[in-house]
């Protein structure tokens, strides 16, 4: 699968490649991987935003019972295969960022939320897209032209089931610099996200970092 190559990206071919985000100049770690389910039904309705914090072990049941509760589209077998999907993730995201726990969030994303290009206030966010159109993210140069005010020369999409893996501010002074796609572009107007973030609030506050500041990485 072609992809574009920059310096602080970094692609993988399995999903505990993603721990090259521990990598001093990487700030994105992505997974390219084929779509192998539709999921679509699961946006239909009015289903409800989940946000809760589990170990990985946890996760399955959780996830499960708030796709039910939460007012989730599909069937038992649409929703085994997402739960399977995101317990992977799940443990290799805290495999790579050395976490007991995470957050997890799986949103359905109808408006143009977090639609300026900006780096996030964690140590490392894991994202992925299973309807609709992926996150969008710059290169270094790119990066450096909006920090400046100016407008990127070109602005790559994470692909659908892409998996994302990306360095926020509490980790490097570098993070990488990405976008919701404007949801006027997404096909069927409806994207259904799924973010994985450190569960401590510590993390999010900065203190006791998973990840140590650039030029400190393992």
């Amino acid at each position: 699968m072609h992809a574009p190559l920059t310096r602080m990206t970094r692609y993988v071919d399995k999903p505990a490649g993603l721990a090259a985000i521990r990598e001093p100049e990487c700030s994105l770690a992505i997974w390219q991987r084929t779509p192998f389910a539709d999921f679509a039904a699961l946006t239909e309705g009015d289903p409800q935003d989940l946000r809760f914090s589990c170990s990985s072990q946890s996760l399955p049941a959780l996830l499960a019972q708030g796709l039910v509760t939460g007012g989730f589209g599909g069937d038992a077998v649409c929703h085994a295969a997402l739960v399977d999907d995101v317990a992977m993730l799940s443990h290799h995201f805290c495999t790579a960022m050395e976490l007991a726990t995470c957050e997890l969030r799986l949103e359905v994303v109808r408006t143009d939320s977090c639609r300026k290009f900006h780096a996030d206030y964690v140590t490392a966010r894991l994202i992925t897209t299973y309807v609709g159109e992926g996150t969008d993210w710059l290169d270094e140069a790119d990066a450096a032209r909006v920090a400046e005010g100016g407008a990127p020369q070109r602005i790559h999409r994470l692909a659908p089931f892409d998996v994302g893996l990306f360095k926020g501010k509490l980790a490097s002074e570098n993070p990488a610099i990405h976008r919701s796609p404007p949801i006027s572009e997404t096909e069927g107007g409806a994207r259904l996200l799924l973010v994985l973030n450190p569960a401590s609030r510590s993390f999010v506050d900065g203190a006791d970092c998973p990840l140590p500041p650039q030029g400190q990485l393992p």
